[in-house]
């Protein structure tokens, strides 16, 4: 069935599948083991008629042999039934329809108790015996199959069958409810020799079938160009796979299979070709989950002529395509449509503004809108475009659970409108994200208010970079108090906390301590006195926090002695830690290196960057994470200064086969080729868990680059991501990186070489790992690296050898030259291809 794609999306009708398997069990059984499985819809339900009427001549007749006039004879009159009730709409027929078309309801009845597959009987309340077909599908093809027959048979009419097959097309679009359009695929797919050769024993005459064909297919094509709906030209297509014919589908798919950002950019489409191509996504193998709308053309045009892709997908993922009001009217109406299958849509980063919004609203306000997720960070959007989504919203609230509007300017009376929605016992709003929103103290009033009606659903609240200040935490804080509220993750980076805000966080949450799993106070001022605060919430044994964010908030020594001392009376919880940008020095490393050779101690990650950590804090560190190695999975150092000497102690832990740290972060540490040859030594004693390395701004040097290029031949490194950026690699350092790569290519995904120096030279022996077809790297960053037009011929001849992986080339400021850049164009041009980004902005 996978092998048509038009059967296979069939399968999720129930009958559809009992069709399919009866005729597939009878085809491929011995008997019937040279017969061609069916392609198309036609085929199959052609050889279940061809089954059904067989079982009725053996079931009820006692026949093994068909009475062949009498076959014809029932199926004509079902058909003409089939087609009479067709054109009315009617599913539901009674005895008096029957008999209109010479059935008698004896022998309906035995269609119905015999042959339940084609027709069923069933008595309903005061309309006394009623008949249909088990399903509408069979009666379109029965109606399809009764028109063909009187078309090819009707001596009386001149016209030739191509042209009565037009007719039928014309007739089928000016349908309004699409009523006519299942049937007009079978009608044109009997019109072909291969379905009359199925049922060449029930027809006394053939048309001319051949003769016919193309004509019928150029006339669907003309169609197609008039630009009609999107729905009459999705059949439209279907009836030419019917046909047999793929040419317009065929000019698309090249299109499809390039798989880059932005494949349609500066391409010019037909309005057929549009067409094909939502014919072409609505049919392809992979599962309509995940639209996005980059990998096509950032564009409203794009968005209106896919819509209906959309409209049959999970997820949309429409940011950054320079989208406008024109676009938030389309989309409304898939939102309002009961066949949508839309439930999350991220619109972030385009200029949508308060009349975008407007317009999207109305599709939110509809009941068939089961939209649960919804992105609109950077929109543009103020109050008036606030107003209109909590109306929207309010009318149609339960379906919501996650809501982004991220860098808006909505402020307070904004916010004061979306409290209104937030109030509702019908919201169901789980995760609410309002970072950069202009929010101050009032707003945080109002949501507070809001909240604390209906506090039971909220699990996430982003607050980041607003100015809710330490009297707007107050007010947050009294719902945090209410055992109702079930807050997990509160993010208040930024927003102008100082210690007095601390103290209210602290007794809200001690109040109800047992949710909050993750805690951001990122770049606030709560200072040590603060921080003193916070670790009297994070001593209560009932406190679950998982993760802290302390970056940038001030904190010194006596901050660190706090904190450990908290963490250490409830150590169990707590995974990730992040103390960037404070001031700890080694003294406080030293108080926090007691809380991590604590046993019960769980930690993660450890973010510990532009931390004053010198050789005499790694000292420390070491020593603890020795003692307790077997968590830490994240290590960042980065902007410190252990140097080499620090660096020698942190590799003693790398040593420990419990360690099982697989990212590391030293950027801009101090570290030379002897800090290279420690970190080296004590990797390859347990290479296997490290997955990510960062030295940037380091100078380990070719020297330093070959010691750790032992490493990377070994076996057992799974190493992944490596960053080397400004490293003051050469030509030689390249070749001695190719070498230990290509002995063990399949891991690395990710290899940043910005601002060294390997050259043209360097790059070439770099181009031999590209071209071995079990190097799986997917980003190469090669900025400022002295790179002319003979490296790029190297690149692009490898990566024409092994196209498929490579997603993302960063070449700025190299001198490819238009030579090189030509070069880089061809591969472009490859269809196995899979590059998505490619930056090739010159030198200056």
């Amino acid at each position: 069935m996978k092998s048509s794609r038009s059967l296979y999306i069939m399968c999720h009708i129930p009958v559809f599948c009992w069709i399919s398997a009866t005729v597939l069990q009878r085809m491929l059984s011995e008997a019937e083991s040279q017969a061609q499985i069916p392609k198309t819809l036609t085929q199959m339900f052609t050889h279940f008629l061809m089954f059904q009427t067989k079982l009725k001549s053996q079931k009820y007749d006692g026949k093994c042999e068909v009475d062949l006039q009498q076959a014809r004879k029932s199926l004509e009159s079902l058909g003409k039934l089939a087609f009479q009730q067709l054109e009315k709409g009617n599913l539901i027929f009674y005895e008096e329809d029957l008999r209109e078309c010479d059935i008698d309801v004896r022998e309906a009845s035995v269609y119905s108790g015999v042959c339940t597959q084609i027709f069923r009987e069933e008595f309903e309340l005061n309309l006394g015996k009623v008949f249909s077909f088990v399903h509408l599908s069979v009666q379109e093809f029965l109606a399809a199959l009764f028109k063909f027959l009187f078309l090819i048979q009707d001596k009386d009419n001149k016209s030739s069958v191509s042209d009565l097959l037009k007719s039928e097309v014309d007739k089928a679009l000016q349908s309004e409810n699409g009523h006519l359009d299942l049937y007009l695929r079978f009608l044109l797919g009997l019109s072909l020799e291969s379905s009359q050769t199925i049922l060449r024993d029930l027809m006394t005459q053939t048309g001319r079938s051949s003769d016919s064909k193309q004509e019928i297919v150029e006339y669907i094509k003309m169609k197609i160009r008039q630009n009609l709906s999107p729905e009459k030209s999705i059949n439209l297509f279907h009836c030419l796979n019917e046909l047999n014919d793929h040419s317009l589908v065929q000019e698309v798919q090249s299109y499809v299979n390039r798989g880059d950002e932005s494949s349609l950019s500066g391409v010019r489409l037909s309005p057929a070709q549009w067409s094909a191509l939502v014919f072409v996504l609505l049919n392809s193998e992979e599962k309509l989950d995940e639209f996005n709308l980059r990998s096509y053309d950032r564009s409203d045009e794009c968005l209106l002529r896919l819509l209906p892709v959309i409209k049959a997908s999970r997820k949309a993922d429409l940011s950054r395509c320079n989208l406008t009001e024109k676009s938030c009217s389309a989309l409304a109406s898939v939102l309002r449509s009961n066949s949508s299958s839309l439930i999350e849509l991220n619109l972030s980063n385009n200029n949508l503004q308060d009349s975008g919004v407007k317009l999207l609203s109305d599709g939110l306000k509809n009941t068939n809108c089961k939209l649960q997720i919804l992105h609109l960070s950077g929109c543009s959007i103020g109050s008036e475009g606030c107003v209109a989504l909590t109306s929207a919203l309010r009318s149609n609230p339960s379906h919501l659970t996650e809501l982004n509007l991220n860098y808006n300017n909505p402020g307070d009376s904004g916010v004061k409108q979306l409290s209104d929605l937030l109030k509702d016992p019908q919201c169901k709003l789980q995760k609410l994200h309002l970072s950069h929103c202009s929010i101050g103290s009032e707003g945080c009033v109002a949501l507070t208010s809001a909240l604390r009606s209906n506090p039971s659903h909220l699990t996430e609240l982003n607050l980041n970079y607003n100015n809710p200040g330490d009297s707007g935490v107050k007010q947050l804080s009294d719902l945090l108090k209410d055992p109702q509220c079930k807050l997990q993750k509160l993010h208040l980076s930024d927003g102008s906390i100082g210690s007095e805000g601390c103290v209210a966080l602290t007794s809200a949450l001690r109040s109800n301590p047992s949710h909050l799993t993750e805690l951001n106070l990122n770049y606030n001022k709560p200072g040590d006195s603060g921080v003193k605060q916070l670790s009297d919430l994070l001593k209560d044994p009932q406190c679950k926090l998982q993760k802290l964010h302390l970056s940038g908030c001030s904190i010194g020594c006596e901050g660190c002695v706090a904190l450990t001392s908290a963490l250490r009376s409830n150590p169990s919880h707590l995974t990730e830690l992040n103390l960037n940008y404070n001031n700890p020095g080694d003294s406080g490393v030293k108080q926090l290196s007691d809380l991590l050779k604590d046993p019960q101690c769980k930690l993660q990650k450890l973010h510990l960057s532009y931390c004053s950590i010198g050789s005499e804090g790694c000292v420390a560190l070491t020593s603890a994470l020795r003692s307790n190695p077997s968590h830490l999975t994240e290590l960042n150092l980065n902007y410190n200064n252990p140097g080499d000497s620090g660096v020698k102690q942190l590799s003693d832990l790398l040593k420990d086969p419990q360690c099982k740290l697989q990212k590391l972060h030293l950027s801009d540490c101090s570290i030379g080729s002897e800090g290279c040859v420690a970190l080296t030594s004590a990797l390859r004693s347990n290479p296997s868990h490290l997955t990510e390395l960062n030295l940037n701004y380091n100078n380990p040097g070719d020297s330093g680059v070959k010691q750790l290029s032992d490493l990377l031949k070994d076996p057992q490194c799974k190493l992944q991501k490596l960053h080397l950026f400004n490293c003051s690699i050469g030509s030689e350092g390249c070749v001695a990186l190719t070498s230990a790569l290509r002995s063990n290519p399949s891991h690395l995904t990710e290899l940043n070489l910005n601002y060294n120096n390997p050259g043209d030279s360097g790059v070439k022996q770099l181009s031999d790992l590209l071209k071995d077809p079990q190097c799986k790297l997917q980003k190469l960053h090669l900025f400022n690296c002295s790179i002319g037009s003979e490296g790029c011929v190297a690149l692009t001849s490898a990566l024409r050898s092994n196209p498929s992986h490579l997603t993302e080339l960063n070449l700025n400021y190299n001198n490819p030259g238009d030579s090189g850049v030509k070069q880089l164009s061809d591969l472009l041009k490859d269809p196995q291809c899979k590059l998505q980004k490619l930056q090739i902005e010159p030198q200056l």
